[in-house]
Order: C-alpha cells, then sequence, then structure tokens
C-alpha cells in the first residue's frame, strides 16, 4: 500500500494482541498504548497491513463516514469473501444504498416489539436447558449444556432451520469464524450455502410461519433472489450460533470474578438494573476481536493519521470500550455505569442487526442460570480454561462448572 511503503513488515505488532494469562477478559494491554499514541496503529492481520482504530471517538467517526467502506469488494478491504461460486453478497458486505434496501427486509424481525414477544420461548429455553443440565449432574460443560444451545435454538427456530442440524451448523460455522486456510473456508461456505440452499427450496413448496418463509414472499415479487435469502439466513445462522453463546460463557465467568455483582442480578426483580448489568458486561466483554473490517475509498485524515485510498482498517472493539475518554474506570466493572453509546454491537447503519435478541437472551439467562444455580462455581481452577484466541469474537472453548 502506498501509505506505508516505508514500514518494515517484521516491525509491525500483530493483531489481535496477545491477552494475558492473568486476565483473560481484558483486551491486551498495548490496546492502551495504542489509544495514547498519535494516529492509528500499522499492524499485521493475518499476514496483511492494516491500520487498527482504536480509539472510541475515531470508531464512530469511522462507521459514519461514507468513504470508508464496509464492501468487501473495495480495492484493499482486509477480509475478502471466499470466492465460493453462486454465494452473492451478504448485506453485512455491502454500502449503502444496496445495504440500507436489503437490511430493511430484516429488521423488522428484529424490532423491540417483535424480540419481546419472544421473551416466553427464550425463558422457556433457559429453563429446559437448566434442568436438563442439573439432572445430567456436575461437573458440567456450561458452554456445552446451556451457553451454546440456547441462542442456537433461538435463531434456528427464527429461520425456520431444523435444530437438529445445529452440530453441523456449529462445525462449519466456527470454520468460518476462524483463521483457516482459504480452501476451508470455501468449503465451508459451500456446505452450509447448499443445505440452506435445499432448506428454502423447500420451503417455496411449503412455507411456513418462519423468517426464511417471509423472506421468499419477497423473491416472488422480484424484490430479492432466493440466493439473497439463502445468504441473509446463512449470516444470521452464523452470528445467532456463535456470538450471544459466547456472551453467555464469558460473563458468567465475569460473575463469577465478582461476586457482589453476581448477587446484585440474582437477587434482583428491577427489569433496568438487570439491562444495565447486562449492557456493562456486554461494554466490558466485547467480544468482537477482529471483526469490523473496512477499506477507504478516498484518501483521508482518521484521527490525526492520513488515510491512503486502498487502506484497510480494522476497528478494534474491544479497546474503544475501555476507553477513559469514553467512560471512566473503564476496566472495572460497574453495573450502575451510565452506558449509552457503548460500541459492543458496533456503530452506525452496520450496527448488529440482531442486538435486540442478543441483549434479551442475555438478561434472561444470566439471572436464571444465577437463581437456579446460586452456588455456581468453576469446577477447574482459572488457569486451566481454554479460551478461543484465534477467533473473530472471544469465547471460552468449555466452562467447566459446579455448584
Amino acid at each position: 500500500m502506498s501509505s506505508t511503503t516505508h514500514v518494515n513488515s517484521t516491525e509491525l505488532p500483530a493483531f489481535p494482541g496477545t491477552r494475558l494469562a492473568r486476565c483473560p477478559l481484558d483486551p491486551p494491554p498495548e490496546y492502551s498504548d495504542w489509544r495514547q499514541a498519535q494516529g492509528l496503529t500499522r499492524a499485521l492481520w493475518r499476514g496483511k497491513e492494516v491500520w487498527v482504530v482504536s480509539r472510541y471517538a475515531d470508531i464512530r467517526q469511522a462507521l459514519s463516514d461514507p468513504r470508508i467502506s464496509a464492501d468487501d469488494r473495495t480495492p484493499g478491504f482486509p477480509m475478502q469473501a471466499p470466492p465460493t461460486s453462486g454465494i452473492p453478497q451478504a448485506f453485512a458486505r455491502m454500502d449503502d444504498p444496496e445495504h440500507a434496501r436489503l437490511r430493511r427486509m430484516l429488521t423488522g424481525e428484529f424490532t423491540v416489539k417483535q424480540v419481546r414477544n419472544q421473551r416466553p420461548h427464550v425463558e422457556e429455553l433457559v429453563d429446559h436447558f437448566l434442568e436438563k443440565m442439573v439432572r445430567e449432574g456436575q461437573p458440567a460443560d456450561l458452554v456445552d449444556a446451556f451457553a451454546l444451545p440456547i441462542p442456537s435454538m433461538v435463531i434456528s427456530q427464527l429461520l425456520g432451520v431444523p435444530y437438529a442440524e445445529h452440530e453441523f451448523f456449529q462445525q462449519h460455522s466456527a470454520t468460518l469464524m476462524s483463521p483457516s486456510t482459504a480452501e476451508a473456508q470455501e468449503a465451508a461456505s459451500a456446505a452450509l450455502f447448499g443445505y440452506l440452499y435445499e432448506l428454502v427450496a423447500r420451503k417455496e413448496q411449503a412455507p411456513a410461519d418462519d423468517l426464511i418463509s417471509r423472506q421468499l414472499q419477497r423473491v416472488a415479487t422480484g424484490e430479492i433472489s432466493r440466493e439473497t435469502v439463502v445468504v441473509n439466513a446463512l449470516s444470521l445462522l452464523i452470528a445467532g450460533h456463535e456470538t450471544t453463546a459466547n456472551m453467555i460463557s464469558l460473563s458468567t465467568l465475569a460473575l463469577l470474578q465478582n461476586p457482589e455483582l453476581a448477587t446484585r442480578l440474582r437477587d434482583t426483580d428491577d427489569a433496568a438494573l438487570i439491562a444495565n448489568i447486562v449492557e456493562e458486561l456486554l461494554r466490558y466483554l466485547t467480544i468482537p476481536q477482529d471483526a469490523v473490517f473496512r477499506a477507504a475509498t478516498e484518501d483521508l485524515t482518521l484521527g490525526g493519521q492520513p488515510i491512503k485510498a486502498g487502506d484497510a482498517l480494522i476497528m478494534n472493539l474491544p479497546s474503544a470500550n475501555r476507553d477513559e475518554a469514553f467512560t471512566a474506570d473503564p476496566d472495572l466493572v460497574d453495573g450502575d455505569r451510565n452506558l449509552s453509546g457503548h460500541l459492543a454491537f458496533g456503530y452506525g447503519t452496520h450496527q448488529c442487526i440482531g442486538q435486540n435478541l442478543a441483549r434479551v437472551e442475555l438478561q434472561i439467562a444470566l439471572p436464571a442460570l444465577l437463581r437456579r444455580l446460586p452456588n455456581l462455581r468453576l469446577a477447574v481452577p482459572p488457569e486451566e480454561l481454554e479460551f478461543r484466541n484465534g477467533t473473530i469474537t472471544y469465547g471460552l472453548h468449555r466452562l467447566p462448572v459446579a455448584w
């Protein structure tokens, strides 16, 4: 890239950075230095030179600037889509106005009102998997027994995808969310797309009360293609399997490390307090490690840094949510913090479309877990926990617990 020819790649830091073993819920310590430094940070992401945007204000500016593109076909974009034949571009990897047009067709499924109607169903699932975990005995892996099946079943039923296929989706979505080879990424993408394409074809013949069937009504009117329905369902399904599951398990660990906050969450019936604690956990943990990619389409300045057209950028969300310019004492978990504006779901027109659903799942799952198992504790020493360091969203491979 023209803006970086003077930089020796071997001297660049790696992104994402390495978390300290003694505090795995905190971002890598160098992020604090990056926020204090002038300009942006030049780093290597999977062997590619990128600008890392680490300050809260800079990320909000970048994600509002039409000269900074989310389109993965833009020259210089850091994460190019797998070249799988027949798979169209996902709406999240488009710019407006086409991004906005396709997004509007899905937002009605995730409004606050629609998600509120899902609460009884989520409560039933939470109770079911809690009782199942208790019945099967301790110790248990909270990821496998509780954190993963709840959001997986919720998104599967919303879309109209058989939950019986969840292991298939988890296996291939894990490949797409990790730094796998291009061949492995293409194979996983093709396998998921092929399965969902067949499912969509069946739903055309026998529609049901689900998101895919409702989207197919737009195919009939010519608003979108069948392939677009498939790729949108694929995007939602992968996000539903990965992100909220990681948040449930990591939030549980954070609460076990902060017992006073856990007690407050367990004992309160105040919906506003529960919601605020969930927002604080979202800010504190900020699990998207390297999920928000952009490329500049024109020369510009961001955070005092000259950026050239074709330069790649990655938004460092975990750093931004620990920015002292955003909130005081950011490394503390504070359930009473005024949390207007955290960036755990991104910012701007590409902000996470499923954020309302994720909030409801967390607001129901975490208090229910603490109430049902008031003596919940780790079943292994903390240093034995294995974290998902190499994936797009941070999480735990397993969380052994007893009660």
